[in-house]
């Protein structure tokens, strides 16, 4: 560990927690909007809220992964100098990109549905307006 490999690690978790604070905005904004339209009655309803903030953010995800891991391989592959300082600084941002991909497209969705799906019991009874129009 070097303090080359922490500053890569640093700019990875800035990059990280943004994909993921944006993600879980555009999942409370589907789940939100389908509650106040009334239609967030059952899971089923829920996995559509939630299939649908991850498609609106799955572009955005893989371009900006594209877009750093594309960046910095040129930087990985290098020989001049300082290379082997940057080396260090881009190895932990590759692979990290590529995980954070994963996490915020796949287990961050899932924990949101596991998470707002013990909820909407809950929410059903204190907000009228989800009950299924007759």
């Amino acid at each position: 560990f070097s303090v080359a490999v922490g500053v890569g690690f640093i700019a990875l978790a800035g990059v990280a927690t943004e994909i993921g604070v944006i993600m879980l905005t555009y999942l409370d904004r589907a789940y939100n909007q389908r509650l106040l339209h009334g239609r967030m009655n059952s899971k089923a309803d829920l996995v559509e809220a939630v299939v649908e903030g991850t498609a609106l953010r799955l572009r955005p995800i893989v371009m900006t992964m594209t877009a750093i891991i594309g960046g910095l391989l040129p930087i990985m592959w290098g020989h001049g100098t300082g290379s082997q300082v940057m080396r260090r600084i881009a190895a932990p941002m590759v692979g990290g990109m590529a995980t954070a991909t994963l996490l915020t497209l796949l287990v961050i969705p899932s924990i949101y549905y596991l998470w707002k799906g013990w909820r909407l019991p809950k929410e059903a009874e204190e907000n009228p307006q989800a009950q299924p129009q007759v």
